[in-house]
């Protein structure tokens, strides 16, 4: 097992995740097989009870785990899926070895951060990176570690030794460190003291860099290439200039163009490791695919305008999923995406009185946007700008998608408006209602709130008589294949991976999305709302939950309960998000056309699939 560590220093937030992503990207185009591993070193178990304005998105995986962001990176860069135990925290570290203490497997002796915590951590990491990722299914055979926060920072240093020490197990030629830092442009001059003392810091905590990832606004100087080098000292070749770049999905070129790959060859001596021949030739056409892809968003001329509606639109990674998904749909459509952001507090009539600038900015944005996205949340405030929002995409025929809070906000309005239920709303806004059209789930637990949601990869049924749905057809036509093995669905009914439940009796496609949710639209007031003409044409396995709506008679009228964004890739961009952006730019009727040409040839092989037909 080969191991990539990539810390950073100076300022957090520099990059780190995506020059991690993209280093493995990399690893996979000469056919190696690669995993990816996240420390966070704060506290929290997993990032589940974390604000968004706090921590950026909170990321869920195939297995409900509730994760870093940084972890959605790994799995769009590098088309894997992961498991929650490939992101570690200082909490879930911490847990683990105090229940072995507690069971007495110390056996008597003192517990302490070094040797136990640090043992603890390199034989999760070794444990973990082993675990298969991909649709090979065999043990990967590099993997990438990133190291959250800072060099320096105190809530690291058991992780800076334990990785120290993982460097002396792994052995020679097993190991190597890519550190991420700052060259900072003052007055026009590039500045390289705080790369300088970055790197003293961290070989002081034990660590030695082998590459030094410069991060700077501009390309470096040459100048200031040998500048880090003879103070650093390391050669020339070993400092990687990462300047801003139009789009992240230029990374990786940036990368491969100043010599990464023989780099991570010479000094992994990746050039002895055997490589299969059919891996080498899918890591070459994965990196034909991505270049003509990524590269062509320079040349896009025609723009798509979207509203994204939401409630943490001061820190844009809290919805940073959404924004990729719709970058990705941006791509195969051939657009130039253009995302203007509105605080939904700002579509309220109340705002209005007290921010009239604020309030008619943000409908002027409504009311010129080709498409309006409203995403998941939690909690009353900016709820009935969202109601608001909702009701101009149906009356005016603006391709509407809501996501998970979008869709029972759809369900709101439409109840409202249509149904003649002036006083409904979800349980969450108003406890009171008299029509409360979204409830709480009865299964969720209400006192804990740390995973204690609908979680993880669940199968959606397309219900009979959907045929005319433009959702369907572009998840495809086909049924899913039957299931052979009971051991392919787990007790809790989530999935192994990207396996497929059960076949549908009348042929009716499933597919597999992940969830995050613990509120559903009530099945009381189902037949009313499909009376109206609001037809549910998906549905939980069990037929009681609602997971999909479309309208009928709408350019794009689609609110899903499930979370599309998690499994949307570079390559193969979530059909919801595809339908939705091409319905706004007005070439929907093309990209259905080109459906089957998508689900068979636009993605380069069967495990890019983010939901199995």
């Amino acid at each position: 097992m080969k191991y990539v560590l990539v810390s950073g220093g100076v300022i957090s937030g520099i990059g780190k995740g995506i020059i991690a992503s993209s280093t493995g990207l990399l690893l996979k185009t000469i056919g190696l097989k690669v995993s990816s591993i996240k420390v966070d070193p704060y506290m929290n178990v997993d990032a589940g009870t974390m604000a968004p304005t706090e921590h950026g998105e909170v990321f869920v995986l195939d297995d409900g785990g509730e994760v870093d962001l940084d972890l959605g990176n790994y799995e769009r860069y590098l088309n894997i899926t992961l498991t929650r135990e490939n992101n570690i925290t200082t909490g879930k570290i911490y847990q683990h070895v105090i229940e072995r203490e507690r069971k007495g497997d110390y056996l008597g002796r003192t517990v302490q951060v070094v040797p136990h915590v640090t043992d603890a951590i390199q034989d999760w990491i070794e444990r973990v990176a082993r675990i298969p990722v991909d649709d090979t299914n065999e043990e990967p055979d590099v993997c990438i570690i990133e190291l959250g926060g800072t060099v320096g920072d105190i809530e690291s240093a058991p992780f800076i030794e334990a990785m120290t020490q993982l460097r002396r197990r792994a052995g020679r030629d097993n190991f190597l460190q890519i550190h991420v830092s700052m060259i900072l442009v003052v007055n026009g001059e590039q500045k390289t003291k705080p790369t300088q003392q970055a790197i003293r810091q961290v070989r002081s905590a034990g660590l030695l860099p082998d590459l030094i990832a410069c991060r700077c606004p501009v390309p470096l100087e040459k100048a200031t290439t040998d500048k880090v080098a003879m103070f650093c000292q390391v050669q020339p070749e070993q400092v990687i200039a990462v300047h801003d770049v139009s789009s992240t999905y230029h990374v990786p070129l940036l990368l491969e163009q100043q010599g990464l790959i023989p780099l991570l060859q010479s000094i992994l001596r990746l050039d002895t490791y055997p490589i299969s021949k059919p891996l080498i030739t899918k890591g070459a056409n994965i990196w034909t695919a991505w270049k003509a892809l990524t590269s062509s968003q320079d040349f896009l001329r025609e723009t798509v305008t979207i509203a994204l509606v939401g409630k943490y639109t001061n820190l844009h990674d809290s919805y940073l999923s959404v924004i990729k998904s719709l970058e990705h749909a941006a791509m195969a459509c051939a657009k130039k995406l253009n995302l203007v952001w509105v605080e939904a507090s700002h579509l309220e009539q109340q705002t209005q009185q007290t921010a009239p600038a604020d309030f008619h900015k943000a409908w002027t944005v409504i009311c010129i946007a080709q498409g309006i996205l409203v995403p998941g949340g939690f909690g009353t405030r900016g709820t009935e700008g969202m109601v608001a929002a909702a009701h101009w995409a149906r009356t005016n025929k603006t391709p509407y998608l809501g996501i998970c809070l979008g869709m029972q906000i759809a369900v709101i309005e439409f109840a409202r408006n249509v149904c003649k239920l002036p006083q409904a709303s979800s349980v969450e806004l108003d406890e009171r209602t008299p029509d409360p059209v979204v409830i709480f789930m009865p299964e969720i637990d209400r006192a804990n709130l740390g995973g204690t949601m609908r979680l993880g990869i669940r199968p959606t049924h397309f219900q009979p008589g959907s045929d005319w749905s433009k959702l369907r057809a572009l998840y495809g036509s086909l049924p899913a294949p039957t299931i052979t093995k009971k051991s392919e669905i787990l007790t809790n009914g989530v999935t192994n991976g990207h396996s497929v439940p059960h076949q549908s009796s009348d042929g009716s496609p499933i597919i597999l999305e992940r969830h995050r949710h613990r509120y559903e639209v009530n099945p009381d007031y189902i037949e009313k709302l499909a009376t109206q003409g609001l037809t549910f044409i998906g549905k939980d396995d069990k037929g009681e939950r609602m997971e999909i709506f479309e309208l009928r008679d709408h350019p794009w009228y689609v609110g899903v309960q499930f979370h599309p964004e998690y499994l949307s890739r570079v390559l193969q961009p979530s059909k919801p998000y595809l339908g939705f952006l091409a319905a706004s730019a007005g070439c929907l009727d093309e990209i259905l056309g080109k459906a089957k040409e998508l689900q068979n040839g636009f993605h380069l092989d069967s495990s890019m699939e983010g939901v199995k037909i």
